[in-house]
């Protein structure tokens, strides 16, 4: 934050700088969650929608009364999206953490609510707060490169095509049972 004084010298204005970002992904759509500190913003788009993810980005940078050259942190659990999200971030400017989704603090005794605008909305604060120095709040994956995920994606193949041969054998042998 800046600090901006008046020019009697007694009010300070403290001016947001940074805008926090939280992705929460799904199969079809993301929630976006944006804050500058003190607001927050929800906004739902398409699934890999990239245009109108930048045109959110602008727009809540906009709204949330910060300069077009502010700073952008931002975050998302690591899921069946890989990798490149993170690499499409960093080549827009921002600054992007990947975490892993089993190291997020949960209240456990209390039945939770499960949503996506909740989801985002808990990974806004907790982004701000791992920002702003608590770097022991939640587990930070490393990203692997381009080849290393292709080299994963093969063995994972590699998985699902083991265990279609075993369900197809398993209805093969449930055919020849039920014809005897």
């Amino acid at each position: 934050m800046k600090k901006d004084q008046s020019a009697e010298g007694k009010k300070t204005v403290q001016t947001p700088t940074t805008l926090y970002l939280a992705i929460e992904l799904s199969n079809t759509k993301w929630k976006l969650a944006f804050s500058n500190g003190s607001k927050n913003r929800f906004v739902t788009i398409d699934a890999r929608d990239l245009n109108r993810f930048r045109r959110k980005v602008d727009e809540a940078r906009k709204r949330l009364e910060l300069a077009s050259n502010a700073q952008i942190v931002s975050c998302y659990e690591a899921g069946r999206d890989g990798f490149w999200i993170h690499r499409f971030l960093t080549d827009e400017g921002i600054e992007n953490i990947v975490v892993d989704s089993a190291s997020i603090e949960v209240n456990r005794r209390h039945r939770r609510a499960k949503t996506d605008r909740l989801d985002a909305g808990k990974l806004v604060s907790m982004l701000m707060r791992y920002h702003g120095g608590e770097k022991k709040l939640w587990a930070v994956l490393r990203v692997p490169s381009v080849a290393d995920e292709d080299a994963r994606q093969l063995h994972r193949e590699l998985k699902v095509l083991k265990g279609e041969k075993t369900m197809h054998g398993i209805f093969w042998l449930a055919s020849i049972s039920e014809s005897a």
